[in-house]
C-alpha cells in the first residue's frame, strides 16, 4: 500500500459532502446497580444512577462521516415526539445538520433503550415500528432527497438500511436513478428485507451473515473462491459495480468481479464489536469518493472497522486517528 497515497486520500475527507439515506435510532443507556430482587417478581431490580443518549442507526453511520471529516446530511423519517427532539438535539450537538429529516405524527421516533448494570446489558426495551413508510411520507422523503442532492451537490450517497422501514423499494430506484444522472456513487449497508433492491450501486458491503441469509447460503466459507461465487449469484440477480464482504476476524473481501483483494484483518485486542460495520461503510464511502482504488478501498475500511473495535461501547474515528493509525500499521508491514 502507498503510504503517502493513503494518506492525501484521508485528508481529502474533509473536502466532501454525503447524504446519509435510513433509519435513524435514539439509542438510551439506563446505568445502574443491581443489589436486590424484587418482592413482586423474581427479577432484579436496577437503580438507575445515570442515563445517557446516543445517536444510533444512520444517525451513527452520519456521525462516523462527520468525523472522517466530511460534511454529512442524514436523510429520514421520525416522529413528532420527545425522542424524536432529544435526537435532533443530539445531531446539533453534533454539528449534523437537520434538513434532511422528516417528521410525521404517524410513526414513533425508533428508540432502543439498554438496561445496564456494572459492563452488563440486562434488558434491551425497543420502541419501534417496522412498517414501511406509507406512500405519503415516502414520497415526502424522496422529493427531500431529491432537492438535497441537487442543492448539496454530494460526492457520495450512503443508504444505510436497519430493516425499521424507512428505506422502500420506490426510494432506492429513485435514488439510484438521480445519483446516475448526477454521477454520484452509491454505497449500501443492507439488510435483509430489501436485499436484491439496489442493482446499479457502486458498492455493496453486507457482512457475512447477511450475505448467508441474503443468498441463502447458511455454509458459506470465507475462502476466495467461495465468495468469488457468492459475488457472481448476488451480481446476477443485482447487478452491482462492486461488493464488499465485511468478515470478522476473517478480514474483508472486495470484488468488481473481474480483480479481487482479500485484506486480513489487524490482530488487535477485541472490546466490543458495536458499531463497527457503521464505521466501516462511512470509511469506504469516503475512500471510494475521494478517488482510492478497490484495493486501498477494502485497506482503509478494514482499518477504521477494527480500530473501533478495541474500545467499549458505540465509537467513531476521527480523521487524526486513522491517519495514525495508517501510519502505524504501514510501519508494521501490514
Amino acid at each position: 500500500m502507498n503510504e503517502s497515497r493513503i494518506k492525501s486520500a484521508i485528508k481529502a475527507f474533509s473536502k466532501l459532502k454525503v447524504l446519509v439515506i435510513g433509519d435513524v435510532i435514539l439509542d438510551a443507556y439506563y446505568k445502574g446497580k443491581v443489589e436486590r430482587v424484587s418482592p413482586e417478581a423474581p427479577v432484579p431490580v436496577l437503580d438507575i444512577q445515570s442515563k445517557e443518549y446516543r445517536l444510533g442507526g444512520a444517525a451513527n453511520v452520519a456521525l462516523n462521516v462527520k468525523d472522517l471529516g466530511a460534511q454529512c446530511i442524514v436523510c429520514s423519517v421520525i416522529g413528532k415526539d420527545e425522542a424524536g427532539e432529544r435526537l435532533k438535539d443530539l445531531m446539533q450537538t453534533e454539528q449534523l445538520s437537520l434538513q434532511g429529516l422528516e417528521e410525521t405524527s404517524d410513526r414513533p421516533t425508533t428508540v432502543k433503550t439498554r438496561l445496564v448494570s456494572g459492563f452488563s446489558q440486562l434488558l434491551r426495551m425497543d420502541e419501534e415500528v417496522t412498517r414501511s413508510l406509507d406512500e405519503q411520507e415516502a414520497k415526502a422523503l424522496i422529493t427531500r432527497i431529491a432537492a438535497l442532492i441537487e442543492r448539496a451537490s454530494p460526492d457520495a450517497i450512503i443508504f444505510e438500511d436497519y430493516d425499521k422501514g424507512c428505506i422502500t423499494p420506490e426510494l432506492i430506484a429513485e435514488v439510484i436513478k438521480q445519483a446516475k444522472q448526477a454521477g454520484i456513487p452509491v454505497t449500501v449497508d443492507p439488510k435483509r428485507r430489501n436485499f436484491f433492491a439496489y442493482a446499479g450501486v457502486s458498492l455493496f458491503k453486507p457482512n457475512l451473515k447477511e450475505l448467508r441469509e441474503g443468498l441463502n447460503l447458511p455454509q458459506l466459507k470465507t475462502d476466495r473462491k467461495s465468495l468469488i461465487d457468492a459475488f457472481k449469484q448476488l451480481n446476477e440477480r443485482m447487478p452491482i459495480d462492486a461488493a464488499m464482504f465485511t468478515l470478522s476476524e476473517h478480514g474483508v473481501f472486495i470484488t468488481d468481479g473481474d480483480k479481487s483483494d482479500h485484506i486480513p484483518a489487524v490482530k488487535r485486542m477485541i472490546a466490543d464489536v458495536s458499531g463497527a460495520g457503521d464505521t466501516v461503510i462511512a470509511t469506504a464511502t469516503c475512500a471510494l469518493a475521494s478517488g482510492l482504488d478497490q484495493a486501498e478501498i477494502a485497506y482503509l475500511s478494514n482499518l477504521a472497522g477494527g480500530w473501533v473495535c478495541q474500545f467499549p461501547g458505540v465509537v467513531s474515528i476521527k480523521q487524526d486517528d486513522l491517519l495514525a493509525e495508517t501510519s502505524k500499521v504501514l510501519s508494521n508491514g501490514h
